[in-house]
């Protein structure tokens, strides 16, 4: 049963002036991804560990950024290759 903390959170993605961070490209996606965040394509190899580095350093460094914080991001998707490494 969900509890105090569930409804909290709830309460905030139903009322809150804010969005979704949506950080959970997959491979297929990662590419489009780089390139508008201007990673060169030869900086890594698609569908590889490179690739997945890269992205790793790009969402590393969007949710280490101050401007990442609850005022305006009211949650978060995240890739599960994302959530199995460290944020430095």
């Amino acid at each position: 049963m969900p509890g105090p903390l569930f409804d909290d959170m709830m309460k905030k993605a139903k009322t809150a002036d804010g969005f979704l961070a949506a950080l959970d490209q997959s491979g297929g996606s990662t590419p489009k991804a780089l390139k508008a965040y201007g990673v060169p394509d030869d900086e890594y190899t698609a569908g590889e560990v490179s690739m997945y580095d890269k992205v790793h350093e790009m969402r590393t460094r969007m949710i280490t950024s101050p401007s990442f914080t609850g005022e305006k991001i009211i949650g978060a998707i995240l890739f599960e290759n994302t959530m199995d490494r460290e944020i430095e």
